[in-house]
């Protein structure tokens, strides 16, 4: 499909090359001159700005606490509190268990000793009656039995209090190595959790300056935006205006011109003017020549290497043809040629690439 056009004038001439198209010309530059006094802010985004401003100024609220968190962590966020009490009681329990630990307390029974005078007191009535009874009372052969008597009962209960005495010291000596083994554990899991706390706090004064700079680096934000808006908007009826208004040509003096345009090339600069709003690239088979296969995207659709026809620069991307068969909705037809939006194209493939 092609078009051209000849006009033959004495002060001025203009070509058109696309006749067929100006109606459709028209009404886009219709909009967009109507467009031109809408870049400025509308109340609502003046409205929204204006808030961030206001926030922006007001600063975090929590950069306080978060600095004094920060604090904290840095001086190991109490970890080592109770450590003086840990000591305190590995103290206590070597006070009181030491004496049975070193053998001090072997044989020095307090209970031990009031044992054994109620068993001299029981055998020496039982003996004794018996000796006075046969008027014998007193006697050497009294003072034997007794004696043998005593040596009986007291020798399994010093033999039974010496083993208790024994296992209570080889116990003790246990409890104070496991005591010392538990408070060096306990110091050293806290003094971990000392360091830990500090490496914590390295972060956490980052969080902290971060929210020290929240009102500034906010504004700038908000700024920007106040900025950014309207030029943006400038910037997207320019990319629109500018290529539609190249396919004209103006000239002064008698001439006569006649220009013509193959229809890939017309549809190429109008696709490329109108194309930054309507996200779609021309990519009909038919525009392209010197077509070779160099890949394919993750869900089996062939990408190619091809030049425009008539023009130089190589390019990588779909084939319309390809993209309607697996993605209808991403290809429109421009005047009989095939264009492509690339985000629906590759939405499919894009999420097979995020899942793998």
């Amino acid at each position: 499909m092609g078009g051209q056009s000849s006009s033959t004038q004495t002060q001025q001439s203009q070509t058109t090359p696309w006749t067929a198209a100006q109606p459709m010309l028209q009404g886009i530059l219709s909009q967009l001159n109507t467009g031109l006094g809408n870049t400025g802010l509308t109340s609502a985004e003046t409205g929204a700005l204006n808030t961030l401003q206001s926030n922006a100024a007001l600063g975090n609220p929590y950069a306080g606490q978060i600095g004094g968190y920060a604090q904290s962590l840095f001086g190991g966020g109490g970890a080592n509190a109770q450590a003086g009490n840990v000591r305190d009681n590995l103290t206590t329990l070597r006070s009181q268990i030491t004496p049975y630990a070193n053998g001090s307390m072997i044989g020095n029974n307090p209970a031990l000793a009031a044992q054994l005078a109620q068993i001299q007191a029981d055998v020496g009535n039982s003996v004794n009656s018996q000796f006075a009874a046969a008027g014998r009372d007193l006697s050497g052969a009294n003072q034997m039995a007794y004696g043998r008597g005593v040596a009986a009962a007291e020798a399994p209960v010093i033999a039974a209090q010496y083993n208790q005495d024994v296992n209570n010291q080889i116990n003790a000596a246990n409890a104070l190595y496991n005591g010392g083994n538990t408070t060096a554990n306990t110091l050293s899991g806290m003094q971990q959790n000392y360091l830990a706390n500090q490496g914590q706090g390295v972060t956490a004064a980052q969080s902290a300056l971060d929210a020290q700079n929240y009102g500034a680096n906010a504004t700038l934000a908000e700024e920007a935006q106040r900025r950014g808006i309207p030029v943006q908007a400038l910037s997207l009826l320019a990319q629109i205006g500018v290529p539609i208004g190249q396919l004209g040509q103006q000239s002064n003096g008698t001439s006569n011109t006649t220009q013509e345009m193959s229809g890939a090339d017309q549809f190429a600069k109008l696709a490329g003017g109108i194309g930054s709003i309507l996200k779609f690239t021309p990519s009909d088979m038919r525009l392209k020549e010197d077509v070779a296969p160099v890949g394919q995207l993750f869900d089996g659709t062939p990408v190619y290497g091809y030049r425009y026809k008539g023009a130089p620069a190589y390019h990588i991307g779909l084939m319309a043809q390809d993209v309607e068969r697996s993605a209808p909705h991403a290809v429109i037809e421009i005047n009989g040629y095939k264009a492509v939006d690339y985000r629906a194209a590759t939405e499919a493939s894009r999420k097979i690439g995020e899942v793998g």
